[in-house]
Parts: C-alpha cells; structure tokens; sequence
C-alpha cells in the first residue's frame, strides 16, 4: 500500500509538470551558440520545458521580428536589444546580458599562422594578406573601424569580402575564398576546416555584449525569464568560458 502510494504520488507530480511545461519559442544571433544550445539542454533536462531556437544572423533576426514573426525571448547583441525595445518589439527593462565576447582572426586549417600579437604585426598581416574575410554582424562592423584606426581602410578595401547574413566567416576561411577572416572569437574557435589564430590585441580588442530580451508578443514570458535566469545563472559560467565566451 505504501509502496502504490509513492508511486501515485510521483505519478501526479509528473502529470502536474507535463501541464505546466512550456513551449518557447526563441530567436537569436550566431555567436553564443554553442554556449547557448549547451545550457539550454541542461535547462530542458531540469525543467521540463522545450526549447525550440532559430539562429540567424543579425540582419535576418531584425528582419524577422520586423515581420513580426512570433517569439518568447529574443538574444542579440545589448544594443541591438535595447533597439528592439524601443521598436516595441522587446519588453522594457526585459534586456539581461548573457555574455561577451571577442573580435578574433581565423585562418584555413593547416594555413600559417600570421603574427596580430600587436597593432604594427596585425597592420603587416592584413597588408600582406591577398583576401580578407568579415560579417554583417556587430564584428565586421567594428572592424572596419579598425582598419581606419590601423589607416589602411583603402589598401584593404579591394581585398574585402562579407559574409550575407546568417553566413560564417568561417566558410569563406575554410573555403579558400579568403586568406584570413574576422568574426567573434565565439564563432571561429569550433568551426571546422580553419585554424584560430587569436584575439585581436591590445586596444584595438572590443567586447561585445550579447544579452537577451522578453519578445513583447511572448506567450511564455515567465518561461522565458526562466530560461534567460538558467543561463546567466553562476554555474552557466564553466559552459560560457568552454565556448570562447566570457560571463557578463
């Protein structure tokens, strides 16, 4: 009797959490995947709740959620957050910031290494390079600032190729279509056929901040909040350093 009764108790505790699962619905940028999709899985395995994520880049994330396209939780970079906030289209105050990360150069697998341990090494190495790859994200943006504070914007000009959003750097890396690349630090360390070379140094490095926001259509906001609590919580920091990510 003792026995039947545990179980049905248990029974009714499992029934009385499948009907209060979740369903959330996220949209986010590419650069704390890895990171992101690892936690998520802890949060799923403790809570419950399913997860469904697009991953897009930044220019196609604006894009969907100026369709209007339904979500719970929307992750981009900070600022880009705060823009949506003031299009309505993120709740106000909702923006938590998840993690940072670096601008870095990635080379194709097996390529030399070129020396970017400082500004003079890095200005030699985009000079002698034949093709240069970078984003449409928040990195390539930044490093066309960098190229105008090294004064080679129009020596490296010509040699540029960006990515379509959504695209890896990576992929141009790996493919031979360009000697080097720049992208998060985040998105080049696990991407197959290139090697990693480093951060860029010193002065010219500036972290990103990539944060998350409650959609402002969310049919699972308290879910969501859930989630974004999970993965900024103290023990997500082992899983976002693993990444190439620093804590926010």
């Amino acid at each position: 009797m003792k026995t039947a009764a545990i179980i049905a108790s248990a029974s009714a505790l499992l029934l009385s959490g499948m009907a209060n699962a979740a369903e959330i619905t996220v949209v986010s940028t590419q650069a704390t995947q890895e990171a992101y999709l690892e936690l998520v899985a802890q949060f799923e395995k403790a809570t419950g709740h399913k997860v469904t994520t697009v991953f897009s880049g930044t220019l196609n994330v604006q894009k969907r959620l100026a369709d209007g396209e339904p979500y719970d939780l929307i992750i981009m970079a900070g600022p880009a957050i705060d823009d949506q906030i003031k299009l309505g289209k993120a709740v106000a105050g909702s923006r938590v910031d998840f993690a940072k990360s670096g601008t870095g150069l990635a080379v194709r697998k097996g390529a030399a290494k070129p020396d970017i341990g400082s500004a003079d090494a890095l200005k030699k190495t985009l000079l002698a390079a034949k093709s240069i790859g970078y984003s449409t994200g928040p990195s390539g943006l930044y490093m066309l600032s960098v190229f105008e504070k090294l004064g080679i914007s129009g020596e490296v000009k010509g040699k540029l190729k960006q990515t379509p959003s959504g695209v890896f750097v990576g992929t141009l890396i790996a493919s031979g279509e360009t000697e080097v690349g720049f992208q998060q630090i985040s998105e080049l360390v696990h991407f197959a056929g290139i090697d990693y070379v480093g951060p860029l140094p010193g002065d010219l490095q500036r972290m990103t901040m990539f944060s998350a926001g409650i959609h402002a259509g969310a049919k699972q906001a308290d879910a969501g909040r859930a989630l974004v609590k999970f993965i900024t919580a103290p023990a997500a920091a082992s899983v976002i350093r693993k990444h190439g990510l620093e804590p926010a």
